[in-house]
């Protein structure tokens, strides 16, 4: 026998004694088969001193709990690492705590960075509130077999966030009534009394007017996408208005549809300069617009600011990096987001009847402005 090498007996002696010293074998693998025993909705009770109906009613979000205790143990029940069975839980309740996030039929729409900033912050605001994101896209198909109604009748989502929808999207009239809780996201239907939460784009476009004209410009083109979208045609009218009021006389042949694309932008500036030599700034109704006008200035050897002034509408994240930096307003997309999602929850938890959110914007100025050239 070497000297590493135990009596059989002696070997089991001291495996028990190092599985729990000073206690018998069997206590130690009660504690251990114990310690993997999965928290149970009773144990959190017990440790919020409440009743399991109590937590039940916290889980499903039920309206007749106090804010206070609904924080209190939601808190336990994370610190101890209560996992609810949640197919179990929209079984038994009138909750999926699952949300459907609409967007239109566009080609690679959920790559755009506008609707990446809106959804950023519906997903998180959404994960903190125990919630989870189901997107849909509003293909014909989808809307002909009417399955923005069937994810509600068939318990799939307890609310439907909307983004990017226009006027032309007349299925939204299905739930004018409220009885199935829709939010609206960054836009607004004035006709159909949708809910919605959207950022203030007339308040924006007047902040642009208001710093154009306190530079001297009076010759102003317009470059704008999709009328038919609410906020995009509060943009237009403001323009329109303002510049009517500084004096200038205000046709249609000042504002071109650049289809909010660089390419789209950069060609309508091209149209307006060629009707328009006179002007002195473009005012863009998005970033990419406002974007694409500047390639186009700069191959036609027109100079940013010196000779024409550009004007974005987003913040978009390059908009800090083209040459020159883009004078913009800023779109608190993200926290829109995160507002339609918690008001929609609201809604489904019967904490709210009606929702008309409008979130300020403001405008950043860079280095794509400055005074008007003189005649």
């Amino acid at each position: 026998m070497s000297d590493t090498t135990l009596p059989r007996s002696t070997s089991r002696v001291i495996a028990a004694k190092a599985t729990e010293p000073g206690e018998p074998r069997s206590t130690s693998r009660r504690t251990f088969d114990d310690a993997r025993k999965p928290i149970s909705l009773r144990d959190v009770a017990a440790e919020a001193k409440v009743s399991v109906a109590t937590v039940s009613m916290v889980l499903n979000d039920n309206p007749r709990i106090s804010r206070a205790t609904h924080l209190r143990i939601s808190r336990i029940i994370e610190r101890m690492g209560y996992q609810p069975n949640r197919l179990a839980q929209s079984l038994s309740s009138r909750y999926t705590r699952v949300l459907g996030v609409m967007l239109p039929a566009l080609r690679h729409a959920f790559a755009d960075a506008y609707f990446g900033e809106l959804i950023s912050g519906i997903c998180d605001r959404a994960g903190k509130m125990g919630f989870k994101i189901m997107l849909e896209q509003a293909k014909p198909e989808f809307v002909k077999e009417r399955k923005h109604i069937h994810i509600f009748e068939r318990r799939y989502v307890d609310g439907l966030l909307v983004l990017g929808m226009n006027d032309r999207h007349h299925f939204l009239e299905d739930f004018a009534d409220g009885r199935y809780p829709l939010c609206v996201v960054d836009n607004k239907f004035n006709q159909w009394k949708l809910d919605h939460a959207v950022c203030d784009y007339a308040g924006g476009a007047e902040q642009v007017m208001n710093y154009l004209l306190q530079l001297g410009h009076r010759h102003i083109g317009c470059i704008y996408a999709a009328p038919e979208i609410q906020t995009a045609a509060d943009v237009l009218h403001v323009y329109r208005k303002r510049l009517g009021d500084s004096g200038h006389e205000v046709d249609d042949s000042w504002a071109q549809d650049g289809r909010f694309t660089d390419e789209g932008g950069a060609a309508a500036a091209a149209a307006l300069l060629k009707r328009h030599p006179e002007i002195t700034a473009l005012f863009c109704g998005n970033d990419k617009m406002a974007i694409g006008a500047q390639h186009y200035l700069a191959n036609a050897g027109i100079r940013v600011p010196e000779e024409v002034s550009v004007v974005g509408f987003d913040n978009m994240q390059n908009a800090a990096f083209v040459t020159p930096s883009l004078t913009t307003v800023h779109l608190p997309l993200y926290q829109v987001g995160a507002l339609a999602c918690e008001r929609l929850i609201d809604r489904v938890r019967g904490r709210a009847e009606r929702v008309a959110e409008v979130l300020p914007t403001h405008l950043v100025v860079r280095n794509s402005t400055a005074m008007a050239r003189q005649s």
